[in-house]
């Protein structure tokens, strides 16, 4: 017995090194006592799994043939309780016509067939790394990739099938014997499913395993047939014929079934698993353009090694392809070796293979055909040498060559002269590029031989790549004409665009692409098989957002999990808790949650460290681990069972919860998703509330959003009762504010949500939480009208504070009542509840004003207050609170509250400063609001934008700009404003001469006005209809228009509306002659202004009067 895959079989193979320095052996280890094992230095929880192990080898399990080392790891793993969700290839064996034979048979003699055709399989299934799980007469039930995964499990399955059909035929029986072979590959639960002592049984659960028996049902005499996911991971390795699909009981759907006829001529194990066309190289053009040169180098004469390393799946094979591409044209020999997983104990498999590709060997060849061949592939060579190779391909020589008399080692020797002569003999030809691939499988012979070849091919015109993965060390690298090539992985651009190139014509969405490059790590490999299976499985995001285990490709699983299992037992059930924390995960957390002992739990994890599973950053018990790939995360967390994992993120929340309370407060969301994991529904809504609330708080919309609505799916998993409406209650206020953000105010979505939250409170009782939800309906009806219900809301609000005593809540009922009268046109109304607001604002109060606002409280205040003194004409008192409310907002750090803050300076900035200054603020707000996806501050910004352009001299893209910026503001629902920012578009639309356009867009202005109410610009809507009324040559109608527009403003106390009416009267008047009643008209209310005179609307009526 192999003492070292033992213990490796056992995760115990950090005491191989001491087992061998101490001469202990399989006979030894049953004389072992426990002193003798606390002597070598194996830790108690160690000595109590050897023994358990030592005891699986005594005289019970004599009277079946030698347990292997996968049969004993398997046992522990029932005895220890062990169940796991794995990917298997299973494998059914039937004999054929067995009923028959027992019938013509004596009961003795059918025993001895029966007990020969089941040492049979044994031996066939051991070649291949099978694991027999159960004998059931003369059916056999064998897993491939158990009790270890390995990255080639179904394609050992599939070479054992075509063994086990030839060696039961050989079988020298009294009768003749066949057998059906069925296999398959899926995800099952393997482990405690029987219980352990007598009846103990390898189970597993799924449908896997009844594919397999369906399968076999199916074949012929002497078939293997495999079901579609075997024969997409076993790809072009071997020949098949097609059955189409086929019906089979207890599967819904028809089955695609194929029968293995046997293995495939393709030459290259990289082109038999991806095809022949693999997907066009990516991000790899450096690379390619150095092996490029050193070809150049290698023509000239000087003869280049480069050894290619990276990990499986980062493009080495791809590398040389795409080399292989770019110097098609060229003369040139190509020679080509591939070392495999299957032959690494075949001496001289790579060359043996490659001289038989290059003579042309045929699979129906006899021998003399074949030699024939060789003979003339080697036309030039010596008989000595024709031998020794006709020799290493087993081919007979007797009568062709003289019978070659050396010694073992001699031969050898001469064998490797006679290999390198031939290389020699091409390269006296031409160039040669040589390809020696997956060298970390290579036999001891061929490395001898690469040995050779690397140190004489500097004088040959040879160009010899390497290949292999990280875990082999080359003894090459010193050499002076050896170069080492290490593929990385590519970048996130890289990454995109390989997503790009296997979708082809077809399109995903972007935030899925993202998720695909995250989840890869910039493996080439990994993004194009993760890619398929987004594309494969219909829904991209479904597939993506499904269990971690299920959105690991069954291509890619294997592999990764064979990573895992190579390390053993307790590394890999680290990693699986390491997995089930996160892609980042600390010592300290990851130590309370194993309960493992130090040495122990530092010992796993240097082994995954060493094996480069996870990075290290620190030292225990400080020290951070990070999974280096997130699809090696997923692949051992999707091997957890249900209960485990539930089990396991219950103990991680309680930790959280109880020892690590600032990662509760500060992560929220972590506690949810372990909660939600757990099952503990109640738990994850609450934190999932938290985590929205604090996210909102630090304006991230985005992240909010998806932790709100994942509360609110969890709530229709909850019997209806007051605790489930009061949870929901809090989400959908939140959500609301949420929505505000990313919506904008007036959106549907935001009404419905505090429709909904309304209801709640009438169900509730009016709970304390009604606050937040009148605020929210009133701000929707605020900006999508009608203003008469904002108004009826704003006065609840403040009935409310003085029902309660509460002067926070009477403040907010100021606020609403003092923005709704603004809206109105009721500026000095306003303008007093306002400063009732804000007298009554206590910085104390900010938390509470947070809860309920998507904006800081008194940033809002300083808004609205800003645009009465504006309208009322204090442009200077205007001016200094907008700049309070900026620098509030900035420095709170809330992105909402400076998006608001930024429209209002663009806002004063529009009548009373130069298009160049507004430019400035116009481009800082689009610019948070694009940053944090507010689609209704960056609409308004659009529309100043647009605006400033046409003042600027640009009419007509300004005027495009502002147009689309009114559309995407009415995307937002919002109606109010609207008629001003139709206004806007038509004094620029005058001013380009588009009056038609114009005075359309301000009828539409004016029916909105009557319509919602919104009156606070109506003055200027009126003025600008007469400024375009005189460009149309109708001064009467127009002086009608600016009569309007002041008798408005002045029934609001609107001194700069009615300043601006002025001015345009005035100028009429001027050009009629009418020059003293001019003066009469603008005189007083200029004079009435006490400050802005540094104003562009003072300073053009200030220049009007002059010329009067």
């Amino acid at each position: 017995m192999d003492i070292a895959a033992w213990l490796q079989r056992l995760g115990l193979e950090q005491y191989e090194q001491t087992f061998r320095d101490n001469a202990i052996d399989a006979e030894v280890l049953p004389e072992l006592t426990d002193a003798d094992l606390q002597q070598l230095g194996v830790l108690l929880g160690h000595r109590k799994r050897l023994f358990k192990a030592i005891v699986e080898l005594g005289p019970s399990s004599t009277s079946q043939p030698d347990a292997s080392t996968d049969e004993i790891a398997a046992k522990n793993r029932v005895a220890e309780g062990v169940a796991e969700r794995r990917q298997l290839t299973v494998m059914f064996i039937d004999l054929v016509g067995s009923t028959a034979l027992a019938s013509r048979l004596d009961p003795e003699d059918m025993r001895e067939i029966v007990r020969a055709y089941q040492r049979c399989v044994a031996d066939s299934v051991a070649r291949y790394v099978g694991f027999v799980a159960q004998y059931m007469g003369d059916g056999v039930l064998v897993y491939f990739g158990y009790p270890k995964a390995r990255e080639d499990a179904a394609e050992q399955g599939v070479r054992a099938g075509l063994a086990l059909v030839d060696a039961v035929a050989r079988l020298q029986e009294s009768e003749p014997l066949k057998v059906r072979i069925g296999i398959a590959t899926g995800q099952v639960v393997v482990g405690d499913l029987i219980p352990s002592g007598e009846g103990q049984e390898h189970a597993v659960v799924g449908e896997t395993p009844n594919l397999a028996a369906r399968l076999q049902t199916l074949a012929e005499p002497d078939a293997v047939l495999i079901a579609q996911q075997t024969r997409q991971l076993v790809g072009d390795l071997f020949d098949y014929r097609d059955l189409g699909t086929v019906e089979m009981k207890g599967f819904p759907e028809p089955i695609h079934a194929y029968q293995v006829i046997g293995e495939s001529s393709i030459e290259s194990r990289f082109e038999a698993l991806h095809g022949a066309t693999p997907t066009p190289l990516v991000g790899r053009d450096e690379e390619v353009g150095l092996l490029q040169r050193y070809w150049q180098c290698a023509k000239s004469g000087e003869g280049r090694v480069v050894l290619l390393s990276g990990e499986p799946g980062i493009g080495k094979s791809r590398l040389t392809v795409a080399l292989q591409e770019r110097i098609a044209n060229e003369p040139l020999a190509r020679l080509r070796y591939f070392c495999s997983p299957h032959h690494q104990d075949s001496a001289f498999h790579p060359t043996i293979a490659q001289l038989g590709r290059a003579a042309g060997f045929e699979r129906d060849d006899t021998s003399e055909k074949k030699l024939d061949k060789l003979m003339a592939l080697l036309a030039t060579t010596s008989l000595e040498n024709g031998a020794l190779l006709a020799e290493l391909l087993s081919l007979p020589t007797e009568g062709r060559f003289p019978p070659v008399q050396l010694t073992p080692h001699r031969k050898k020797e001469k064998t490797f002269e006679a290999l390198f002569r031939h290389l020699e003999g091409l390269a006296r030809q031409g160039p040669v590029l040589m390809l020696f691939e997956d060298v970390h499988w290579i036999d001891p012979s061929s490395r001898e031989l690469l040995d050779l070849v690397i140190e004489r091919v500097p004088s040959l015109p040879v160009l010899l790549l390497v290949t292999f993965r990280p875990e082999f060390q080359p003894p090459w690298t010193g050499l002076a004409h050896v170069a080492n090539l290490v593929l990385h992985r590519l970048g996130r651009r890289e990454g995109a665009a390989l997503v790009q190139r296997v979708v082809g014509n077809g399109d995903l969405p972007s935030d899925v692409v993202t998720e695909i490059i995250e989840r890869t790590d910039g493996v080439p490999l990994f993004v194009e098989e993760l890619t398929k299976a987004v594309l494969e499985g219909g829904n991209a995001r479904t597939v993506l957002s499904n269990a971690a285990a299920l959105t690991v490709p069954a291509t890619l699983h294997a592999s990764l999990m064979a990573r895992l299992d190579r390390l053993g037992s307790v590394a890999r059930e680290v990693a699986q808790v390491g997995a089930l924390l996160g892609r980042e995960f600390s010592y300290e957390l990851l130590a309370a949650v194993t309960r493992r002992k130090e040495a122990e739990l530092n010992a796993a994890l240097d082994q995954l460290v060493v094996a480069g599973l996870v990075f290290r950053q620190g030292a225990p018990p400080q020290a951070t681990y990070l999974f280096k790939h997130a699809l090696v995360q997923d692949a051992a967390y999707g091997t957890l069972l249900r209960g485990k994992r539930q089990e396991l993120h219950r103990r991680v929340a309680d930790l959280l919860e109880e020892k690590w309370s600032e990662i509760a407060e500060a992560q929220p969301e972590l506690l949810a998703h372990h909660f939600v994991q757990a099952g503990l529904v109640e738990q994850a809504i609450d934190y999932y509330t938290r985590a929205g609330q604090r996210a909102l708080a630090r304006s991230a919309m985005a992240e909010a959003t998806a932790q709100l609505k994942k509360g609110l799916e969890l709530l229709t998993s909850l019997p209806d009762s007051a605790s489930r409406q009061r949870r929901e209650l809090e989400l959908q206020i939140g959500l609301g504010r949420v929505l505000i953000g990313t919506r904008g105010f007036a959106a549907a979505e935001v009404g419905e949500t505090y429709a909904r939250a309304r209801a709640l409170c009438k169900q509730l009782s009016r709970p304390p939480q009604i606050v937040p939800v009148l605020y929210g309906q009133w701000v929707h009806h605020l900006l999508k009208g009608p203003l008469r219900v904002a108004r009826e809301l704003a006065a609840d609000m403040l009935q409310l504070g003085e029902d309660t005593s509460n002067a926070a809540v009477t403040g907010v009922g100021h606020r609403l009542t003092g923005a709704t009268c603004f809206q109105l046109g009721e500026f000095l109304a306003s303008r007093a509840h306002l400063e009732e607001a804000l007298a009554e604002y206590d910085p104390a109060d900010r938390p509470f004003y947070m809860s309920l606002f998507p904006q800081d409280a008194r940033v809002a205040l300083l808004f609205y207050l800003s645009y009465d003194l504006f309208c009322l004409g204090h442009l200077n008192q205007a001016r200094l609170r907008s700049e309070e409310a900026v620098d509030e907002a900035r420095k709170l750090g809330h992105a909402f509250s400076l998006a608001q803050a930024l429209n209002l300076s663009c806002t004063l900035d529009w009548p009373t400063r130069s298009s160049e200054e507004l430019q400035a603020r116009v481009d800082t707000l689009i610019a948070v609001s694009e940053e944090h996806g507010f689609p209704y501050f960056r609409a308004r910004g659009t529309i100043w934008r647009g605006w400033a352009l046409a003042e600027s001299g640009q009419a007509a893209e300004g005027i495009a700009v502002l147009r689309a910026g009114v559309v995407e503001y009415q995307a937002t629902g919002a109606v109010q404003y609207v008629p001003f920012f139709l206004t806007l578009l038509a004094d620029a639309e005058g001013k380009a001469q588009q009056l038609e356009g114009g005075l359309g867009h301000l009828e539409e202005a004016e029916r909105l006005v009557s319509e919602t109410g919104d009156r606070w610009a109506e003055a200027e809507l009126h003025r600008v209809r007469g400024e375009l009324l005189r460009s149309n040559d109708d001064d009467t109608a127009a002086e009608h228009c600016f009569h309007d527009a002041i008798g408005i403003a002045q029934k609001q106390s609107a001194k700069l509306w009615e300043l601006r009416a002025a001015t345009s009267l005035a100028r009429l008047w001027c050009d009629r002659g009418k020059r003293d009643a001019a003066r009469n008209l603008l005189g007083p209310i200029y004079g009435w202004f006490t400050d802005g005179f540094d104003t562009s609307v003072l300073k053009e009526a200030e220049a009007l009067l002059t010329e009067l």
